[in-house]
């Protein structure tokens, strides 16, 4: 057994040294990653997958480690990973080290990850969902995505998770910003944090009033919980709400639905990276240089240029 096979059944046995280096393999884009997710991949599925998401400051961190406090309560193996903003000096997690990960982070039962989000715009880095894998097949139950709230398209998170939670604060115009991002499309509930301070109550009726507006079919109704994470109140709620999501999802055969289109998604991705890869040749960079001078000097157009470009390239 090579050193690729020695390191998955450490993971399959829980190793947390094997995950972290599996983990590692995988965002740093490793010659054996490949190899070392084919053959993980088989003892995935196991693993309840539930993003966080919403704007910088909502408490995001908090809630996930009182979250994964409270799994641990009920004998489950947790996994947590933090997409942070990438470093530009280092190319890593800013906040690697988690610091406010403080009631999990001795725990031998709860694995946390930070991954730098290296420009991915939904925020989620586009090595979490392999990290996941890892995760879910070392025997974690419930895996936390927990992603960078920029205000952008969070798309990401809602693919990957099999529940997506939005969290917002009650300061004015929260819930309008959420609406503005999309937020609203892509949550299963929201979370209102930080409810003790003023406007919380009307922050939690106007969301619920544009829910109220969107269509909904016979289905999960999205709703809002209100919680002050800090000091542990309504994350049992939290809790209870994913709960009554993912029963949801299981009975009406939705959660199979879900995953299965997150495999063709995943297939889709791995496809067009590789058609990057092989298509940007050192030669048709140096047609695209041409091109550009052409177009800037309005010889050419960007069409006509991409054009000419893909009659260079053959699949197969």
């Amino acid at each position: 057994m090579g050193a690729n096979g020695q390191i998955t059944e450490r993971v399959f046995r829980g190793d947390r040294v094997a995950v972290a280096r599996a983990i590692s393999l995988i965002e740093n884009e490793h010659a054996d990653a490949v190899a070392l997710l084919k053959k993980i991949y088989p003892r995935t599925g196991n693993a309840y997958r539930i993003g966080i998401t919403g704007p910088p400051g909502a408490g995001k961190s908090t809630i996930s480690n009182k979250l994964a406090k409270y799994y641990r309560k009920q004998g489950k193996n947790v996994g947590i990973i933090a997409v942070d903003p990438t470093s530009p000096f280092t190319g890593g997690a800013l906040l690697g080290d988690r610091v406010r990960m403080t009631d999990v982070e001795l725990d031998q039962n709860v694995f946390i990850r930070s991954m730098a989000s290296r420009g991915s715009l939904g925020g989620l880095s586009k090595k979490a969902r392999e990290a996941a894998d890892v995760l879910d097949a070392a025997g974690c139950e419930i895996i936390l995505m927990e992603t960078v709230g920029v205000g952008q398209s969070e798309l990401d998170i809602a693919r990957a998770a099999d529940t997506t939670v939005v969290v917002l604060v009650p300061e004015s115009g929260d819930s309008i910003q959420a609406m503005k991002a999309g937020l609203m499309e892509i949550a299963d509930f929201f979370v209102v944090n930080k409810s003790d301070r003023a406007g919380a109550d009307q922050a939690a009726m106007s969301i619920r009033t544009v829910l109220g507006l969107r269509k909904h079919g016979e289905g999960w109704m999205p709703d809002v919980v209100q919680t002050v994470a800090s000091e542990d109140k309504g994350i049992d709620i939290v809790a209870e709400m994913i709960g009554k999501h993912r029963a949801s999802l299981e009975s009406s055969g939705e959660l199979k639905t879900k995953r299965t289109e997150r495999v063709a998604e995943r297939i889709r991705d791995l496809i067009a990276e590789r058609l990057r890869v092989e298509f940007w040749t050192a030669e048709r960079e140096q047609r695209l240089a041409a091109s550009i001078k052409h177009i800037t000097e309005q010889k050419e157009t960007p069409y006509d240029a991409a054009e000419e470009l893909l009659k260079t390239f053959k699949v197969g």
